[in-house]
């Protein structure tokens, strides 16, 4: 980033850099959980289940590189080593040990929603001041929420199923 795009931040970067690679860290464990859930899902709706949690997978990487492209515009670097992420993340890892379709989606839904939590603090903590990462962040809690919605309707409908 140049000198003047430094100079209209209004938030201490070196903390901004802690909360983007905090959020980094969840992106990645949340794309890992996805992918190895949609490999190992067993059970009722198979299918869509699995879908969904590939789709979700392909959102979460693109979410860590939209975080480190912006690190980087800040002159700072996305977490190097994968155990930091362990280290650094807010919403922790949920291995999917259980493979059941309704338990993977309930795992799913607790890790989104911590993630609409992480970027609506990260909305307001820039909010006014660094619009670029305003931006970034709302666009990320949007697919976030839709993501929450979309395992929540998909636990609904295997209600229905079995009734």
């Amino acid at each position: 980033m140049g000198t003047k795009g430094r100079e209209i931040i209004g938030v201490d970067v070196k903390e901004l850099l802690k909360l983007l690679n905090k959020a980094f860290a969840d992106e990645w464990l949340a794309y890992y959980q996805y992918w190895t859930g949609a490999k190992v899902a067993k059970g009722l709706m198979r299918e869509p289940v699995v879908a969904e949690l590939e789709q979700h997978a392909q959102d979460e990487l693109k979410h860590a590189g939209m975080l480190t492209a912006r690190m980087i515009q800040l002159g700072g670097a996305p977490l190097l080593e994968p155990q930091d992420w362990y280290k650094e993340t807010n919403c922790g890892y949920d291995k999917p040990v259980d493979p059941n379709t309704k338990k993977l989606l309930e795992q799913n839904i607790k890790g989104e929603q911590c993630a609409i939590e992480v970027y609506k603090k990260l909305a307001e903590f820039v909010k006014d001041k660094d619009s670029i990462t305003y931006n970034m962040a709302l666009e990320i809690l949007a697919d976030e929420i839709e993501h929450e919605e979309d395992l929540e309707a998909i636990v609904d409908d295997m209600g229905l199923v079995c009734k």
